[in-house]
This record gives structure tokens, C-alpha cells and sequence, in this order.
């Protein structure tokens, strides 16, 4: 019954799920998810009031709103990360005075676009360029983050058979 027992153990212990990375390997592009996160936990601590401006198609709407869960709030950046497993090596990377830009091809990978502009080593903005498109839906976002003062989200969309949709969501903090 041994015998069995350390077989089917050793059998299972073979077919477990393969380790992540470990938190000290370095990502292989910018970590944006790492990034995001650090921002999520600091916006938190500091609570600041954001001016919030939702914008369907030509109708606005503004409030100023507290964030309780910034985790929530930046998830659209954060589900952007580049360092995806499946997505690796599928972006090309570009050095500018301004800061650095990865670009994908890929039909595979909806991010197309990620520019991180940066000032003495400072992140001072992040734009991420997203297309998903089927044989009945097309999307196009554009997602902007300036580190204390504001986040862009645009999106257009198209849907066979229905007009076209344009929302954009900013805040200001």
C-alpha cells in the first residue's frame, strides 16, 4: 500500500501546475503591473479627491468622487501588462530621449502600443495602445496615466449592425 501511495504522490507531484516566476526575476519589459500596483497602494495612502469626467458618445458627466479601491479603479492598466508568458517575445523595444516604446504586430496580442515617457529616470506618463477586432466587434483604446495628476480612458467601438460608440473616462486628482 506504500508501494502505491509514494507512486501516486510522486505521479501528482509531477503533474502539478509549473512554478511562476519567481518575484525576483526581472520582467522582461516594463513591468506595468508591478507599476500600476505601486500606484494602486499609493493613491490609496494619500486618498485624493478625483475630479471624474465620463464622457458617452457627446453626453458629459462630471463629479468629484473619492476612490476606494484603486486596485479596481487602475485594473484596465494593470490588465495591459506586456509581460504576459503567452506574449513573450511579440514586442520590439525603441529608446527615445523622451523615454521607451514597445510596439506589437501580433495578431495575437491586443496591446499594440506601450510608451512609457520618462525624465531623469522618473516615469512621468504612460500611454498604452490597445486593438481587439472579430468578424462583429472592433475596438480601439487609448489609455494615458500621468503619475499625481490624472488617467485617460478612450475607447471607440464598433459592433456590426449598431453605430459606432466613443467613451472616454478622465480623472484629475
Amino acid at each position: 500500500m506504500r508501494k502505491y501511495l509514494l507512486v501516486f504522490t510522486a505521479l501528482l507531484t509531477a503533474c502539478a501546475a509549473p512554478e511562476k516566476e519567481s518575484p525576483g526575476t526581472k520582467p522582461a519589459y516594463f513591468d506595468l503591473k508591478g507599476y500600476f500596483n505601486k500606484e494602486a497602494a499609493t493613491l490609496k495612502a494619500k486618498q485624493p479627491l478625483v475630479n471624474k469626467r465620463v464622457l458617452v458618445d457627446d453626453k458629459a458627466e462630471e463629479k468629484q468622487v473619492k476612490v476606494s479601491d484603486w486596485q479596481k479603479e487602475l485594473s484596465v492598466f494593470i490588465d495591459a501588462d506586456i509581460n504576459k508568458a503567452a506574449w513573450a517575445g511579440e514586442f520590439s523595444s525603441k529608446n527615445t530621449p523622451s523615454g521607451i516604446t514597445y510596439t506589437s504586430n501580433s495578431d495575437k496580442v491586443p496591446v499594440k502600443a506601450v510608451q512609457v515617457l520618462k525624465a531623469n529616470g522618473v516615469v512621468k506618463g504612460i500611454i498604452i495602445t490597445i486593438h481587439n477586432s472579430n468578424y462583429l466587434y472592433s475596438s480601439s483604446d487609448t489609455l494615458s496615466y500621468y503619475p499625481d495628476s490624472l488617467y485617460k480612458i478612450r475607447k471607440r467601438q464598433e459592433i456590426k449592425l449598431m453605430s459606432p460608440k466613443r467613451y472616454e473616462i478622465t480623472g484629475r486628482f
